[in-house]
């Protein structure tokens, strides 16, 4: 039988601070979305930063300002955006493995570069796993440390497993290349869907060769880009179900980017996709930066993503 120990006390909260792993899969039918960490590519190189395999729960970072106190010896890894971390106020290195010892303090003083970092310790973040995952979805109440899908709160404490102090580790050394600049202009891969035949040729042109600004009303369930406006030849559809990175174009020609925690189903046109990798920089984009788009074939988003899989050590693409 599994025993758990506490590993870190929420000494300041911080916005938005939630257990995120791989996602909740099987249970859209039930109108439960999908959840997960919002941006995947740091969140598995977080994990693969400290020797775990796919899947465990990591500790979703937005905006800084959290602070933690550990309360065992442990091994963690950052990676995503630079939050200014620090041990006991000496900063560490971003995208990189260290130790922090018991008593010492963790904090994410200030964003230097994008929006979400990911915390990581050996052997994963551990909770009651809910439709079998661990993470936290604020508006169904599911998920997260706690199991009612709140962020975390002063007085929290988030448990380890209570063997992984001596376990033998295989992490990962992450590419240079695999080490994003968030303060660029994201370029985004999408695939065009089978509604693209209804919008306007001028629409298409723009979409491709314009850029598009992040909109401040953007969060987990989706993100809005301000640009030209997309015409499309209908308006409303049967409501279907919705994929990750589905871009919606709604009456007002804005499209907005259907993230984690999207509604299940939506009625709104849609141009196409963007990849899970595409999603993932969407999501370090501050308000008012820029994106474009790029097309690419849906075989080779496929086969990048594999390749993206493989290089975490998760050998099959996610459901």
């Amino acid at each position: 039988m599994m025993s758990f120990k506490t590993a870190f006390k929420v000494i300041q909260a911080g916005p938005l601070a939630s257990l995120q792993d791989a996602g909740r899969f099987g249970v859209r039918q039930l109108g439960i979305t999908q959840g997960g960490a919002i941006d995947l590519h740091a969140w598995a190189w977080a994990n693969a930063l400290v020797g775990n395999p796919w899947g465990p729960a990591a500790l979703e970072i937005t905006f800084s300002g959290l602070q933690l106190e550990a309360t065992a010896d442990l091994q963690l890894a950052i990676a995503g955006a630079d939050l200014g971390a620090a041990i006991d106020k000496k900063p560490i290195d971003n995208w990189a493995a260290c130790q922090i010892k018991a008593g010492q303090r963790l904090e994410f003083t200030k964003p230097v570069n994008g929006l979400r970092a990911y915390l990581a310790v050996l052997g994963g973040f551990q909770a009651e796993p809910l439709l079998g995952s661990l993470s936290g979805v604020a508006r169904e109440q599911l998920g997260g440390h706690n199991g009612d899908g709140k962020q975390l709160a002063v007085g929290d404490r988030l448990q380890v497993l209570d063997n992984t102090a001596d376990a033998p580790t295989q992490a990962r050394q992450i590419p240079a290349r695999e080490k994003p600049d968030y303060s660029q202009p994201a370029v985004l891969d999408f695939i065009l869907g089978a509604q693209a035949e209804y919008f306007s040729g001028v629409s298409l042109f723009e979409f491709f060769n314009q850029g598009w600004s992040v909109d401040n009303r953007s969060d987990r369930m989706g993100i809005r880009l301000n640009g030209p406006l997309l015409k499309c030849a209908i308006n409303n559809l049967v409501s279907e179900g919705l994929a990750l990175g589905a871009l919606q174009v709604p009456p007002d020609g804005q499209p907005i980017v259907l993230l984690n925690d999207r509604q299940t189903i939506g009625g709104y046109p849609r141009l196409g996709t963007l990849t899970p990798l595409a999603c993932a920089r969407l999501a370090q984009c501050l308000p008012g930066q820029q994106v474009t788009f790029r097309p690419v074939p849906a075989e080779r988003a496929y086969q990048q993503h594999l390749k993206f899989l493989q290089q975490v050590g998760h050998a099959r693409p996610s459901a």
